[in-house]
């Protein structure tokens, strides 16, 4: 009886990690956040990239959280896979393991803990996760499609939201770059030049030159007048010195870019700048923001 029994568990034990794997080889991509939830900085220790990494050594296809997802993960989420990292409790050793869910938030994975006795973070944490992905390149991961997820085209509401916002801003990217047309058409143009008659023209006293005060860029005046991002649901909220609330940013599909809550406008960053772009009485406006995130 125990014979048998114990013959039973190990059938068990066997085929669970091949039942995984095939649920595995259902999803396309694997999404990575930003961000992990023990950790208080984006990609701090560049944990965040060498996930991605690590998920696209063993042949997945791995996306930023955040990032411009290909085409078919727009349109159905269920493509992909949430993935997570979660920190262990160990008085001497880090922890780690890796977590992966469905777009039904459910886990269908969860790694080996790995480990690391290092002292510095930096190379502690890089080390136990190399380790917990031992389980990952242990499944020997290959795409196979499946036709009920690739049928289930219909999106979450989040993804309807995500995809909704990403119109927006296309829209407005839209009619910024045709208000920009049409200002570089109206310079190009030259003003007539009235020519005035000889004798009015003599009659005209030449005025002195006046000194024109130049203001300072705006991006100067805001050194002492910083706004910080405070973490909210999908998004940040900025805020004064005060505090005060300045505005609400909700996050996008689109890397660096956000939508202003109660503004037809958009902050996005170029090169090192926060740049915030909107209209007033129909005519575009620019202001450069600095944001301490």
């Amino acid at each position: 009886m125990m014979t048998r029994l114990f013959s039973v568990l190990i059938i068990c034990f066997l085929t669970a990690p091949l039942f995984s794997q095939a649920n595995l080889n259902n999803y396309k991509y694997v999404i990575v956040p930003v961000k992990f939830d023990f950790l208080n900085e984006n990609d701090k220790y560049q944990l965040n990239s060498l996930t991605k990494f690590l998920f696209n050594k063993y042949g997945f296809k791995a996306v930023l959280e955040g990032s411009e997802y290909p085409d078919d993960l727009m349109v159905n989420r269920c493509l992909a896979l949430e993935s997570d990292v979660l920190k262990e409790p160990g008085m001497f050793k880090t922890k780690l393991k890796i977590e992966l869910k469905d777009c039904n938030d459910k886990v269908v994975f969860t790694s080996i803990i790995g480990e690391s006795r290092e002292k510095v973070y930096k190379t502690a944490y890089n080390l136990a996760l190399r380790d917990a992905f031992q389980s990952v390149e242990a499944l020997n991961y290959s795409y196979k499609p499946n036709e009920n997820l690739i049928a289930s085209a219909d999106p979450s509401p989040k993804l309807k939201d995500n995809n909704k916002v990403v119109e927006e801003i296309q829209q407005l990217k839209a009619e910024i770059k045709n208000l920009k047309k049409e200002k570089v058409i109206n310079v190009a143009k030259p003003e007539p030049k009235i020519s005035e008659p000889l004798s009015i023209a003599k009659e005209v006293k030449k005025e002195p030159i006046k000194e024109v005060k130049v203001n300072k860029p705006f991006s100067e005046k805001l050194v002492s007048n910083v706004l910080y991002a405070q973490e909210i649901d999908n998004g940040f909220q900025l805020v004064d010195s005060s505090p005060k609330v300045v505005y609400k940013i909700k996050a996008t599909g689109l890397n660096n870019t956000f939508l202003i809550e109660g503004k037809s406008a958009i902050l996005y960053k170029k090169d090192d700048e926060w740049v915030l772009e909107y209209y007033s009485n129909n005519v575009l406006k620019q202001e450069t923001l600095n944001i301490k995130f």
